[in-house]
């Protein structure tokens, strides 16, 4: 007897979804009923076990977008009065990924059952950060989660935007340098080979060694192709595979807090990420040092999660947050301490950190931008080196040979 996954309401309207053994649709339509609901949707899970092939790749997860439009959704339902395991219901039907689906049915269940909303999302750490569950946790005890639910609708999308900006600068650089290195690919296998036969018949003496060199390189890659391809991922694995020690982690970090220019944006963009998440973690409630704890979790540039930590440390020995940081002031920008300062003498720290990270979000994405520019020629220049280059090396001793044949 096939087992059926099924979506159907009740006469009152209220939905529900589980499975069930039936001999067909019509026999599952009938047990229903018999239990005072109505079929809307059913399919067989030995079709799924069929045809859904269910790989798990590392990378495989819920986008930006689907949480932020999920918190939305949830926020709205709950203010208006439905409880969290409809409002979950609603979400499960609504939701095409697979991953977030399966994950907000067993969220719906387990609150069901009488586990608390920060119990269960818990569970799906890859889904909800432990911000996000340590502010639900806060809204829960305080009575106050249709707030909350706004608070991390706000922080998810300032988190997209950034996100989605600084990415979307940096698309034009990255389709240029592709390109590059395409046409590059294509004269060193397909170009060089042919000129090769020219110059053979011409005396090795009169051919620079520039053009010898040029020329080899040429024949090599031609016979070995493949290279171009393996050798870019190979060193892109390699680098990615030390990047995730923490020692190359650390290396990196320096590395790029001390480049000017990128420096600037990763003070900027990692200050904003701290200020937002830091501001929405204090308007929801959460005490001081247990947003510093929960924050620092969050964080993969070393510098800033050291610096969070030694700043928790110092609060709980009675230091003001603005002193706590000063010490690491040189991977801050100008003013965010002196902001915090400020903030702490007029007792209005949570409207100053919104009014920061907005502030700071709109200047990384201004950095990101300049940076975009400031490539642009660089790699033009690049391009225009390298074309002049083979140029030289392929038109001088062509020329110089039809001089000597002339003459």
């Amino acid at each position: 007897m096939p087992t059926y996954f099924y979506i159907a309401k009740s006469f009152d309207g209220q939905s529900k979804t589980g499975t069930l053994n039936a001999q067909n649709e019509s026999q599952l339509a009938q047990s229903l009923k018999s239990q005072g609901m109505l079929l809307i949707k059913a399919t067989p899970e030995e079709n799924n076990k069929r045809f859904n092939l269910n790989f798990s790749f590392p990378f495989s997860n819920v986008s930006s977008a689907e949480r932020i439009m999920m918190v939305k959704n949830l926020g709205v339902m709950f203010s208006t009065g439905l409880s969290l395991v409809k409002s979950f219901d609603i979400l499960h039907t609504q939701t095409k990924n697979k991953k977030l689906k399966s994950a907000l049915f067993d969220i719906k269940e387990k609150i069901n059952k009488g586990e608390n909303l920060s119990d269960a999302i818990a569970r799906y750490p890859r889904i909800f950060s432990t911000l996000f569950v340590s502010m639900v946790k806060v809204g829960e005890e305080a009575g106050t989660l249709d707030e909350i639910f706004q608070i991390l609708s706000l922080q998810l999308t300032k988190d997209h935007e950034l996100k989605s900006k600084i990415r979307n600068a940096m698309i034009y650089p990255c389709i240029v340098l592709a390109v590059m290195m395409v046409i590059g690919g294509i004269v060193v296998t397909v170009v060089l080979p042919n000129l090769s036969a020219f110059f053979a018949t011409l005396n090795s003496n009169k051919i620079p060694i520039y053009t010898k060199i040029l020329l080899g390189v040429g024949n090599f890659l031609s016979k070995n192709w493949y290279l171009l391809f393996v050798v870019p991922v190979a060193l892109i694995a390699i680098f990615i595979s030390i990047i995730k020690t923490k020692r190359g982690k650390r290396l990196l970090d320096t590395f790029l807090i001390r480049i000017p220019v990128i420096s600037q944006i990763v003070k900027k963009n990692n200050s904003a990420s701290l200020i937002r998440s830091l501001s929405s973690m204090i308007t929801s409630g959460v005490p001081l040092i247990r947003s510093l704890e929960i924050i620092s979790e969050t964080f993969s540039n070393h510098y800033f999660k050291d610096a969070i930590i030694d700043a928790g440390q110092k609060i709980k020995k009675g230091e003001k947050l603005s002193s706590a940081l000063r010490v690491h002031q040189n991977i801050f920008p100008f003013g965010v301490i002196e902001m915090i300062e400020v903030g702490e003498e007029t007792g209005k720290t949570s409207s100053i950190l919104k009014k920061l990270a907005d502030f700071y979000e709109q200047e990384a994405i201004d950095s990101i931008e300049k940076l975009s520019i400031l490539i642009e020629p660089i790699l033009i220049i690049i391009l225009g080196l390298g074309v002049g280059f083979f140029a030289f090396s392929i038109i001088e001793p062509m020329y110089s040979s039809l001089q000597s044949i002339n003459s």
